[in-house]
């Protein structure tokens, strides 16, 4: 099982070591060519603009919505998030535009706004450590899409079919169950795709 994390900026070393810790292989993502022999992706955070820009200088926005045609996962944290989105509030023109939900980039303030919670999280016993830095909120979700998590009543994580994507930073603590999620997702997606 390898799991890429696109590697153009972020915590992309922390990603991989959760997801060597969740029992799959781990890949830093430089080049679109290396899509092909991944069965999952992860978007880091970062800063959503810089990415996204990145993305379309390297060929990976076609790239990666072909790959998620494909039915393969992608797991969005933070920025990530923000790219994975249909809308982004106060932009004309959203990323990749994969996931049915509108956005809000910084929804939470900038970095001094930074903190930590516990989170119940759909689909994971116990609650999840969870790191919000300069984090983004989703806003609006459209019909098929599941909330995961709410913080003080604000949507925080949400799933749409083999997409995930979390407000918060999953990589910054010793907690590998979203990244443990995100494995069973792409186990019962390679399972699909055989029959």
């Amino acid at each position: 099982m390898k799991i890429g994390v696109l590697a153009l900026q972020g915590a992309v070393a922390e990603h991989i070591k959760m997801i060597e810790a969740a029992g799959a292989e781990g890949v830093p993502v430089k080049k679109t060519s290396q899509l092909a022999e991944l069965d999952g992706i992860i978007i880091p955070g970062g800063e959503s603009t810089t990415i996204g820009k990145l993305m379309r200088d390297y060929g990976f926005i076609e790239e990666v919505r072909s790959f998620s045609k494909q039915g393969k996962p992608i797991f969005g944290t933070c920025a990530g998030l923000i790219l994975l989105a249909d809308e982004i509030v106060g932009q004309e023109q959203a990323h990749l535009q994969l996931m049915d939900m509108k956005v809000q980039r910084n929804a939470f303030g900038r970095q001094r706004e930074s903190f930590e919670t516990e989170l119940a999280v759909k689909g994971v016993d116990d609650k999840v450590r969870a790191v919000f830095i300069r984090a983004p909120l989703i806003r609006e979700i459209g019909d098929r899409v599941d909330v995961l998590s709410e913080h003080n009543g604000e949507i925080v994580a949400a799933r749409q079919d083999h997409l995930l994507a979390v407000s918060f930073h999953p990589e910054l603590t010793d907690d590998y169950r979203m990244h443990q999620y995100f494995i069973d997702m792409v186990k019962e997606a390679k399972s699909s795709s055989v029959q």
